[in-house]
């Protein structure tokens, strides 16, 4: 027995070396699940299945996990991973791929085995699902819990119907009757119906069981064809019930040591047109037994009490067993190794003893006797014995009996006697016996000279019209079917290792194939209406069934004598009968079509179409005895001469041509003989032709019905297929539309969010924009105050100097004041209004300017604003070398500031140390005034010309002309000279402004 663990393994190989299962227990394989972990541990199967073809089957595990074992290709592999654990399987659904599985959750879910993929999700149990029943078709499924069966349709999955019962009734099992539209429901109190699966009608209702053993119902199991319905419980007892008759037809007990039977599952079997006969029954000690339902006989049994079977399924063809262990392993059986030893032959009970090898006896000493006894053989079922015949040699006298001479003193009758007891010869003797029943002469010289000719080129491609798989029996076929065209591969298959005796058989085919090429190449209608005769005779019904249905001997007869019973037996079967074919007279091989369809008249019976007939076993030997020659014409058949070969000598090869020239003219004699009998031949086949023509109308009327229904089906199936695809259409558009409103409202979501991050950065904006008008408004003041204080030392200093000037004028008023004081008035006037002039020119100036500098200031930062996104590392280091040139500009202006200032200290100088200069000159001018008036007066003038406007005080009508535009010259070089400076001091101030905002913007544009 071979072991496989999973492990952590998707896929491989379910064995590793070619499986021999022991006819002890028929195990294949043994499959164990069991995890890798750092705490290993088992994981047991709960559920198996297996599909239609037999040959796969699926399981899955109290984890989830679900594997599919391919044992005709020796693979496994993981299709799913559920995740809890699995309580019903199915895997024979119409679309091979796809499985069923009903979860711990109460859901039902459709899995591809190919796709790995969810191919649909059924709920509405509100209960564990504990069975699962598919429909022949494929087309529905029934899935029962405790409390309610569901019937699904598997095209659509849309639950169909459900089944509700009151509380008090639970449901035992709801299913679908094997190859009909029949749905059987079995509850707890042991009350079963059937159901119509298309209207759900009920059809009937089974009575209850008889008192005297009455038991709780717990298993089911159905027979292949729905006619026999085996029903168990907590007892040793089972019921079967005919469901045709609706009763309770047998009740068998099983043996004294199962006391309740959990799991019920019939064998099925290829050869009993779907009447299984052989019923597992699983007890509660693990043990799974197999009887015959007929019989009551116990056939074989698998498991024991140390390693208990939980569950078993049986595969659909009836050749594997797979059997769920209370360990939680999986064991597959094999039912060939199992059944080997019921199906093997009774060993024989004569042997034949061999003569001593030195002890060569001649012809002559030898003496054959015939005489009967007895020879005891195992007990049979009725205790009776078999009439046997015993052979004894005498070794002092010839052959008593002419009647029974073969070659090697052997005897026909007494093996026929033989045969009869024991049903074959001995394999060991059987070719011996055949060369000898068949009496071939065994030319090794004429054998050798076919031989030497090498193969015809006709038969060079011979493997092409005739593949076998063996080198060694085509290269037997092709050296011999030069000479035996008609011999086929059966024969020389037996005598593969006597060249010589196969080409010999001829011998069969002149004898048992009397009358068969007649008609070639078609069949032989002689022989099939003996066939018919003998048919006609023994079982009138049968041959009445075949006329009813327009089956004829070329479909029930013809079949096995052209291929002699090689395709519907074993080759054991075979052997054994053409020891009977060989063993008696060439009619026995018809007989044996006869006595072949009469033993398979019960499935017979009950086909209704061509393609329904089915093979059975083969029984012998039941109508040959009792059929009158004269009702078959069977007596028309005899043996022939045996075959020799040419001598070759002279008088043989006269002999020949003697005996060809009475053939010829017996041939001349039988052509008017064979004209008679070609032109009935040609009535009866154009007989045949009408009743082919008329098969063939019925047939093609059959093909129009099934045509029609085709199409209907396939219309009915492409509306289904066009329904579901608009709801799945449909399904996609919700989906579409509420993936669709999911991201509108996604965007409004974002839009809204977008719009409260704008507001909080226009906030943020806003108070940025608050904090640099802040600091712009404290930069201007404190350079409104800087400007301020100027002005104010300014106005001092010009009160002073007016002071100091009042004082020169008034020391100079001593000769004429009342002019002066005119005059003092007309030029405080004028200047005043110069100074308010002046004034309000610097003002507008100012303002000016500082409009032009915000408008600049502006459009720059609007610039910058601009482009600040796009640019934002080049502005900065812009910025920063512009910082740098600028802090050099105003290191510049500084220092130029700081001259001008030196400059208007030095002109304050000079025009105090003037003042100062005229303030002497005029108190000089007071103690002398006619002294040097005019040098006085020039110098006055020169040095008024470094006064400003305000110097202008004496008339100008006094003065010369060349003194009076020198003086004015001056006046305008200073104005000038002070503008500049002025301006210089505003820009400088413009500049440190600037300046001093681009630092306040900077992190502001850093952050945008």
């Amino acid at each position: 027995m071979q072991s496989t663990d999973l492990g952590n393994k998707e896929s491989g190989k379910i064995w590793h070396r070619k499986p021999s299962p022991a006819t002890r227990d028929g195990i294949i394989v043994n499959i164990i699940h069991n995890t890798s972990d750092y705490h290993p541990k088992v994981l047991r199967f709960l559920n198996v299945a297996f599909d239609g073809t037999g040959d796969c089957l699926i399981a899955g595990d109290h984890q989830g996990n679900i594997y599919v074992f391919d044992l005709y290709g020796n693979r496994f592999n993981l299709v799913q991973r559920t995740a809890q654990a699995c309580t019903a399987l199915a895997f024979n659904l119409r679309r091979k791929s796809e499985f069923l599985v009903a979860l711990a959750d109460y859901s039902i879910k459709c899995f591809d085995t190919v796709t790995k993929e969810l191919v649909s999700w059924m709920r509405g149990h509100e209960s564990s699902v504990f069975s699962i029943s598919v429909h022949a078709s494929g087309k529905y499924a029934i899935t029962t819990s405790s409390d309610t069966a569901q019937l699904w349709d598997l095209d659509t999955f849309q639950r169909k119907r459900k089944l509700n019962i009151r509380q008090s009734v639970g449901i035992q099992k709801v299913f679908f009757l094997p190859l009909s539209n029949t749905i059987l429901s079995c509850f707890k109190d042991n009350s079963i119906f059937a159901w119509e699966c298309d209207t759900l009608f009920c059809k009937y209702q089974l009575p209850a069981p008889p008192e005297s053993s009455s038991i709780l119902y717990k298993v089911f199991a159905v027979t292949r064809d729905g006619r026999i319905l085996a029903a168990g419980g907590k007892s040793n007892h089972l019921h079967l019930w005919c469901l045709e008759a609706r009763q309770l037809f047998r009740i068998i007990q099983m043996p004294t040591k199962v006391r309740a039977i959990r799991h019920l599952e019939f064998l099925p079997d290829s050869f009993d047109a779907g009447s299984n006969q052989v019923l597992g029954v699983l007890s509660q000690d693990g043990i799974m037994r197999f009887i015959n339902i007929q019989t009551c006989k116990l056939l074989f049994e698998i498991g024991s009490l140390d390693e208990g079977i939980s569950s078993s399924v049986i595969s659909p063809h009836g050749r594997y067993i797979a059997s769920i262990m209370e360990n939680g392993s999986l064991n597959i059986y094999s039912v060939q190794a199992l059944t080997q030893e019921i199906n093997k032959p009774p060993l024989p009970l004569v042997k034949v003893i061999e003569d001593l090898p030195k002890n060569k006896l001649s012809s002559s000493d030898l003496k054959m006797k015939v005489t009967s006894g007895r020879v005891q053989q195992p007990a049979k079922s009725r205790g009776s014995k078999i009439q046997t015949r015993i052979l004894k040699q005498d070794l002092t006298g010839d052959f008593e009996s002419k009647k029974n001479e073969l070659p090697d003193g052997l005897s026909k009758k007494r093996l026929q006697i033989l045969l009869k007891g024991y049903g074959e010869y001995p394999t060991k003797y059987r070719m011996f016996i055949w060369r000898s029943l068949l009496q071939l002469p065994e030319n090794h010289t004429a054998f050798s000279s076919l031989i030497d000719k090498g193969t015809h080129v006709t038969f060079l491609n011979l493997q092409k019209k005739y593949p076998i798989k063996s080198r060694k029996l085509l290269r037997v076929l092709q050296r011999y079917v030069l000479h035996v065209k008609c011999l086929v591969s059966f024969f020389f298959n037996s005598f593969q290792n006597s060249g010589l005796i196969t080409l010999e058989l001829p011998r069969m085919i002149i004898n048992w194939c009397q009358h068969w090429f007649e008609y070639f190449p078609n069949p032989p209608i002689n022989i099939l209406s003996m066939i018919e005769n003998v048919l006609a005779f023994h079982d009138k019904e049968l041959l009445q069934h075949f006329i009813d249905h327009d089956i004829t001997s070329q479909l029930y007869a013809w079949p096995l004598l052209e291929t002699v019973f090689s395709e519907v037996l074993t080759r054991e079967e075979w052997l054994k009968l053409f020891d009977n074919i060989f063993s008696n007279h060439p009619s026995f091989l018809l007989m044996t079509v006869v006595a072949y369809n009469i033993c398979s008249r019960v499935p017979l019976l009950n086909c209704n179409l061509k393609d329904d007939f089915e093979v059975t076993i083969l029984v012998l030997n039941r109508s040959s005895s009792d059929s009158p020659a004269s009702a078959s014409g069977l007596s028309s058949l005899c043996f022939h001469n045996n075959i020799t070969y040419l001598r070759q000598t002279v008088e043989d090869m006269q002999a020949e041509v003697d005996q060809q020239r009475v053939e010829d003219e017996a041939w001349y004699q039988k052509q008017e003989l064979l004209r008679k009998a070609e032109e009935t031949r040609r009535e009866m086949l154009l007989q045949e032709e009408e009743k082919i023509i008329q098969q063939r109308q019925r047939l093609a009327a059959v093909k129009r019905e099934l045509k029609v229904k085709e199409m209907h089906l396939q219309d009915a199936a492409r509306r289904r297929f066009l329904k579901l695809q608009q709801d799945q259409q449909e399904m996609e558009l919700r989906r579409l539309d509420d993936e669709i409103g999911r991201k509108v409202y996604m965007r409004d979501r974002e839009i809204a969010a977008t719009a409260r991050d704008l507001e909080m950065r226009q906030l943020e904006l806003e108070s940025q924009k608050r904090l640099y008008e802040k600091n712009l408004t404290e930069n201007q003041a404190a350079v409104a105050k800087e400007m301020r204080a100027d002005a104010d030392a300014y106005r001092r200093k010009v009160d002073l100097e007016e002071h100091m000037f009042h004082k020169l004028i008034e020391a100079g008023e001593t000769q004429s004041q009342k002019t002066q004081k005119v005059i003092k008035e007309n030029l405080a006037k004028a200047e005043q209004a110069c100074l308010n002039t002046d004034w309000q020119i610097q003002s507008l100036h100012k303002q000016k300017c500082d409009d032009l500098q915000r408008n600049k200031c502006y459009q720059e930062v609007a610039k910058l604003l601009r482009e600040n996104r796009r640019k934002e590392i080049k502005i900065l280091n812009a910025m920063v070398e512009q910082e740098a040139k600028k802090w050099k500009e105003a290191e510049g202006k500084e220092f130029c500031l700081r001259s001008a200032k030196k400059a208007s200290a030095l002109s304050d100088a000079s025009r105090k140390w003037f003042l100062k200069q005229e303030i002497n000159a005029a108190v000089e001018h007071a103690e002398n005034p006619c002294h040097e008036e005019e040098p006085r007066f020039q110098n006055e003038q020169e040095d008024s010309s470094c006064l400003p406007r305000t110097s202008h005080l004496n008339d100008s009508s006094e003065m010369h002309p060349s003194t009076q535009i020198s003086l004015n010259r001056r006046a305008v070089e200073w104005d000038t000279t002070e503008q500049n400076l002025i301006q210089k001091v505003r820009n400088l101030r413009q500049r440190l402004t600037a300046q001093a905002r681009h630092r306040c913007q900077t992190p502001h544009l850093l952050a945008a």
